[in-house]
């Protein structure tokens, strides 16, 4: 089959990654500025990185992925992408007028130097940027980190439109990480069902997730406004989750603007859940309702009802940090036995985090930052699996090794729903649960002996 060429055998490899787990920074930035009110991403380099990063969005959410590009020729590859981009900001405004343009570098600009906050100046000075519109701009280099650093860096750039005025506006900030646009409806949802009134950026749902009206609009309805950025600097905290994806950004808002802020982990799961509905209960000083209860007593009860059918399957994870992390824990609450689990995203302090989650597993865990699939699946050659969890390019080994599959994660390129079915929260928790489920019983109903074929399970 396709990968029957893997070996086995397990070398040391340094400058060679096979089928990484990760994407480029630029595809991370250009999903964080869409979840902008009123956005017009911006890549600055040439219109192949452009048409690449917008392609791989677009084959993810189904959904059009609109933006603009320096277009860089011969000319702007040796002396530079000056005149291109402020080109471009004339050209953007006269033509779409967006509420705000959100730059992201790319290999080739950051090559040359292009110096992006000189440029905007130059811009403004020379009135390619009307009054009352905005530019940010954020570093991502394809060259270093991943899309989960490029996603950071642009949210981080979205605190620079922040302007206190002296007056707390007894909002929280939300910063959710890379989820999906239900995702993040989903923790709108939590939040308004405790009380909370929120500031969440960036905020997909009602961008990448509309329904078919047969109206086109540049500019979806959803996304995260341009005065509610402004008001971050005004908020009573911010809850970020993720390390990766959101702590910049919140760690900003706490050293600029002394809005204090907490770190914790993405929601998937019981525990996780838990401790992000007690950091909003404290921050806010609300009660939790009884619908939530309602709802993690529901989770519970799936858990035990099926734990059978959990406990002791071996499972191997492929995926970006924060997720993996709330995802091993999880796994790990209801007896399944994480053994593999790789990022692609470079980053010493993520695998000594699952090493922590693992520490009282029967056995040491296989974990790699900055790893590959080719190394999962040499790893599973040598230890196999029940279970195998990432994005569509994890189907291969799936398939090679025969193993049951769940796609989680970015990208999925090749099944539909994962836009509109979140997986955060209780209700969440009870979607990644059916979708476990299904695999392993489809698995078992596929293998058993007519003996074993069982109607009920």
């Amino acid at each position: 089959m396709l990968l029957r060429h893997t070996p086995k055998e397990i070398s040391e490899r340094k400058g060679l990654t096979i089928n990484p787990a990760k994407t480029c920074q630029p595809i991370g930035a250009m999903y964080a500025a869409l979840g902008i009110h009123g956005c017009l991403p911006h890549s600055h380099g040439s219109q192949g990185c452009c048409a690449y990063h917008r392609s791989t969005l677009t084959r993810h959410y189904k959904e059009p992925i609109s933006a603009g590009t320096s277009s860089f020729t011969e000319g702007a590859s040796v002396f530079g992408g000056q005149a291109n981009l402020t080109q471009a900001f004339n050209n953007i405004f006269n033509v779409y007028n967006p509420e705000i343009v959100a730059v992201h570098t790319t290999c080739l600009s950051e090559t040359i130097g292009d110096d992006l906050p000189q440029i905007r100046k130059k811009a403004i000075k020379e009135g390619k940027i009307p009054e009352g519109k905005h530019v940010i701009g954020a570093s991502t280099p394809s060259y270093v980190g991943s899309h989960v650093t490029g996603f950071s860096n642009m949210v981080k750039a979205m605190t620079e439109l922040a302007e206190p005025t002296g007056k707390k506006n007894g909002k929280v900030n939300l910063i959710p990480g890379w989820v999906e646009p239900c995702d993040m409806e989903e923790l709108k949802r939590i939040t308004d069902l405790m009380g909370v009134s929120t500031i969440m950026f960036p905020d997909t749902s009602g961008v990448l997730n509309t329904p078919l009206t047969g109206e086109y609009k540049m500019f979806p309805a959803g996304g995260t406004t341009i005065a509610e950025l402004q008001s971050t600097a005004d908020s009573t905290g911010t809850l970020a989750l993720g390390e990766w994806c959101s702590a910049d950004a919140a760690r900003q808002l706490d050293k600029q603007y002394k809005v204090p802020c907490t770190v914790l982990d993405m929601p998937f799961g019981l525990k996780a859940t838990d401790r992000f509905i007690e950091a909003l209960r404290t921050l806010a000083g609300v009660n939790v309702p009884e619908e939530v209860m309602t709802e993690r007593g529901q989770l519970v009860d799936l858990i035990s009802d099926m734990h059978q059918y959990f406990y002791n399957k071996k499972v191997a994870l492929v995926g970006d940090p924060d997720q993996l992390i709330a995802m091993t824990e999880f796994l790990v609450s209801i007896d399944m036995c994480p053994v593999h689990v790789v990022t692609g995203t470079p980053g010493k302090k993520f695998e000594k985090r699952i090493r922590e989650i693992t520490a009282d597993m029967p056995y040491e865990v296989n974990v790699k930052a900055k790893g590959d699939f080719f190394l999962v699946h040499q790893w599973m050659k040598n230890e196999p699996v029940d279970l195998l969890i990432s994005n569509t390019y994890g189907k291969y080994i799936a398939r090679d090794e025969d193993v049951p599959f769940v796609r989680w994660g970015f990208p999925i390129l090749d099944r539909q729903g994962h836009q509109y079915f979140p997986t955060v929260g209780y209700k969440g928790g009870l979607r990644l649960l059916e979708k476990i489920l299904t695999a392993l019983l489809d698995r078992k109903d596929r293998d058993d002996t007519e003996m074993k074929f069982e109607l009920v399970l």
